[in-house]
């Protein structure tokens, strides 16, 4: 069964930076697809970052140039980075795990950019 633990996430002032983690158990970590993707209120979870198994990144337009997906298979952990922050990145931010046949969700994490 799959386990995610987000962290990281806080208040932060636009421009300012935060790295959030998610650790995850109950899954061999290396051969999962690994994401983030976040939520505000009315409105569909939407997809952020993702990082395969290969270590292959994708990005929302909103978000290249200024967020870094990254994987620590010996930590079980996935990151993101996010500098340059805009108060339109405020969101819960969740993590996501999958392979064929199998998914998991993280509880999210609160990011809120404002002054």
């Amino acid at each position: 069964q799959v386990q995610l633990v987000e962290s990281g996430g806080g208040l932060v002032q636009p421009g300012g930076s935060l790295r959030l983690s998610c650790a995850a158990s109950g899954i061999i970590f290396s051969i999962y697809a690994m994401g983030w993707y976040r939520q505000t209120p009315g409105k569909q979870r939407e997809l952020v970052a993702t990082i395969t198994s290969g270590d292959s990144t994708n990005y929302a337009d909103s978000v290249k140039g200024r967020f870094t997906i990254s994987r620590d298979n010996a930590k079980n952990t996935v990151y993101l980075q996010m500098n340059s922050l805009k108060p339109e990145d405020t969101a819960v931010y969740y993590c996501n795990a999958r392979r064929v046949g199998a998914q998991g969700w993280g509880q999210g994490t609160q990011v809120t950019v404002s002054s």
